[in-house]
């Protein structure tokens, strides 16, 4: 008995029995795309990055239940977890890791070498890092997006600058554990205006937050830099808050600073940097080689200015500075 699902034909006069799946009628590759982030889970809800990534996924053809397994594993902000976490995606066969920032894309290469890894994005050098052995031949399994926040730090210097014309004592905060950051400080004091003092301000956990802000109100800070880490993107909201507090004008790289409270941000959008790794997705999924796939870098930045946290610290904002602001929230 022939099975119902066969095509049963002739040719030259001999029976041929043929599957359906031979005629063309093929069934579409499920897709298992890793990701690692070393954020607690709860940020998805309302993370640009994040949605962004998902969205873009969607349009370009893959869903979940379709064609796609997402497997999805967060650190809850402990980076010591990432390790384990990446090789739990190695061990599930994902075709490809989307790992968001620095920590994990060090995770994710050290648990393979063999699936593609796509960065969303580093802001480490990814060079220096070690990621990448440059950026338009990556080398290896690596590649994504970067933002090369070195070349980015005197800008944030200069808007401050600005912004509050007669500044002499300007902070940085900068994560203790990232040692791209004591970079990021080092060029922004080698670039720094005359007359400006920068001071230093080094946190490990949000437990320092307070004595941190403290320390910036002994040497009479005027404004601060707070250096993109996900220790601070995480907790943007009470950053925000300590910054109005002590009276302090801030600025981040990211427009979620912003919006959350902080005075100004300067830098690209998640969204954007989302839709570029996406992007990168697809085209590994489709045979692409990660090492002939140039490391992208966004094109487009944007000056953002919380007005209402402007009011709360009685600030004037200079004209000329207004009709610089891309993007008043």
């Amino acid at each position: 008995m022939i099975d119902r699902r066969t095509l049963v034909a002739f040719a030259g006069g001999t029976l041929v029995l043929k599957p359906f799946a031979a005629l063309g009628q093929s069934v579409a590759k499920t897709y298992r795309i890793g990701y690692l982030d070393p954020r607690s889970s709860t940020i998805t809800a309302d993370d640009p990055s994040y949605t962004s990534l998902r969205r873009t996924l969607g349009d370009l053809g893959y869903a979940t239940g379709r064609n796609m397994i997402f497997e999805e594993r967060f650190a809850d902000r402990q980076i010591d977890r990432l390790p384990a976490l990446a090789s739990e995606l190695v061990q599930r066969r994902v075709d490809v890791i989307i790992a968001a920032s620095a920590p994990s894309i060090r995770a994710s290469l050290d648990a393979t070498k063999s699936i593609p890894i796509v960065m969303a994005f580093s802001g480490d050098d990814p060079v220096k890092s070690g990621f990448v052995k440059s950026l338009a031949h990556p080398g290896g399994n690596v590649t994504g997006v970067t933002i090369l926040f070195g070349e980015l730090a005197p800008k944030w210097v200069e808007l401050m600058r600005d912004l509050v014309p007669g500044m002499t004592r300007l902070a940085v905060m900068s994560n203790a554990s990232r040692p791209a950051h004591a970079e990021y400080f080092a060029t922004m004091l080698a670039q720094r205006p005359p007359g400006l003092r920068l001071q230093h301000v080094e946190v490990r956990a949000p437990d320092q937050y307070e004595a941190a802000f403290s320390a910036m109100s002994a040497e009479r800070a005027e404004g601060l830099v707070i250096l993109a880490d996900i220790l601070f993107t995480q907790d943007a909201v009470r950053l925000a808050q300590l910054a109005i507090q002590h009276r302090l004008p801030s600025i981040n790289q990211f427009r979620e600073f912003a919006l959350k409270g902080g005075l100004m941000a300067y830098g690209p959008e998640e969204g954007e940097l989302a839709v570029l790794a996406a992007h990168f997705v697809d085209k590994l999924l489709k045979g692409g080689k990660p090492d002939e796939l140039p490391v992208q870098q966004p094109t487009k930045f944007r000056l953002t200015l919380n007005v209402g946290t402007a009011k709360l610290l009685n600030l004037v904002v200079p004209p000329l500075f207004q009709l610089r602001v891309d993007d008043p929230v």
